[in-house]
């Protein structure tokens, strides 16, 4: 049984559409991401599934229940980390978990939470004087303290530095490992690509492609790239001639190679053997999410918009 079902989902906002006939379902379990520019339509959709919008047309389910007439039933079972979130300045860390806990039938102890969460040594430091990490880490926190089994997280990591980034994605890992299901919205094709199990691509409102990312990006069709430093001339006829090659040239001083085949890396790498040309430097070169998202748009995906 699919934890979300969303069908021909649509929302409106005065004459613009933010949300156009979106469907999809997502299964028990999964890390679900939802990625697109800004105005793109993620954070709509994501709010009409946690009943904090109504829809105009369509409908959605999220654990069998209607979002928009079983809120509070729905609010019990998931967890929420809203993009933009505040707390009162001198609000303990502590005391935001206890607040939290109070408005559920159901809570997890917060010491608990802040052990699984790192905050430990922060349990008495004002809101105000966490970083932007600890903050992100202390939502995540609240989220989680009714025990949910849905997380959304809405763009977890933006504003962060990489290594608080990369902190945040070991959590959600270690959140769905726990058997929850997490409901990522992010426009980070990066984020999307190192943790979702499959990815839905919003824009203008519209679901323009929805698969694991390894086959979003095969997809694409496009040859791998090999880049190469090396000490000495190749023959690039000869690399040309090998199975698989598709193209070779030299570019900046390096070799460029471009190719399919699983096989293509062991085989060049075998002819340079051959001629005596030592390697220093070998770099793979693959289509991401940002690629199959600009192939399907036109544009990158960062590119902010109006609506």
């Amino acid at each position: 049984m699919n934890v979300i079902e969303v069908d021909e989902l649509t929302k409106r906002y005065g004459d613009s559409v933010v949300v156009d006939r979106v469907s999809f379902t997502v299964a028990p379990g999964e890390v679900f991401g939802m990625v697109g520019p800004n105005g793109a339509g993620k954070t709509t959709t994501v709010e009409c599934l946690e009943g904090l919008r109504t829809p105009d047309g369509g409908s959605a389910r999220t654990l069998g229940l209607d979002p928009a007439t079983a809120r509070r039933e729905l609010h019990e079972r998931i967890g929420i980390q809203l993009q933009e979130s505040n707390l009162p300045p001198r609000l303990a860390v502590w005391e935001a978990l206890e607040l939290f806990s109070s408005f559920y039938r159901r809570s997890v102890g917060a010491d608990a939470l802040l052990e699984r969460l790192d905050l430990t040594a922060k349990r008495g430091s004002a809101f105000a004087t966490l970083s932007g990490g600890q903050r992100q880490r202390l939502f995540i926190a609240l989220a989680l303290v009714n025990d949910p089994e849905i997380v959304f997280l809405d763009e977890l990591t933006t504003g962060l530095d990489p290594h608080a980034r990369h902190a945040m994605w070991d959590l959600v890992l270690s959140i769905r490992d726990r058997g929850k299901t997490v409901f990522l919205t992010t426009h980070f094709m990066e984020e999307a690509e190192r943790l979702c199990d499959r990815v839905a691509i919003l824009d203008g409102g519209r679901i323009v492609a929805l698969d694991t990312p390894a086959r979003l990006i095969r997809s694409l069709g496009r040859d791998r790239r090999l880049v190469l430093t090396l000490e000495g001339e190749p023959d690039l006829a000869a690399i040309s001639r090998l199975p698989g090659v598709t193209s070779a040239q030299q570019r900046n001083g390096d070799l460029l190679v471009e190719g399919e085949g699983d096989a293509l890396t062991h085989r060049l790498l075998e002819h340079l053997a051959g001629t005596g040309i030592a390697i220093h430097g070998l770099k793979s070169e693959s289509g991401n999410l940002e690629d199959v998202f600009l192939a399907l748009t036109g544009r990158e995906v960062r590119e902010e918009e109006t609506r």
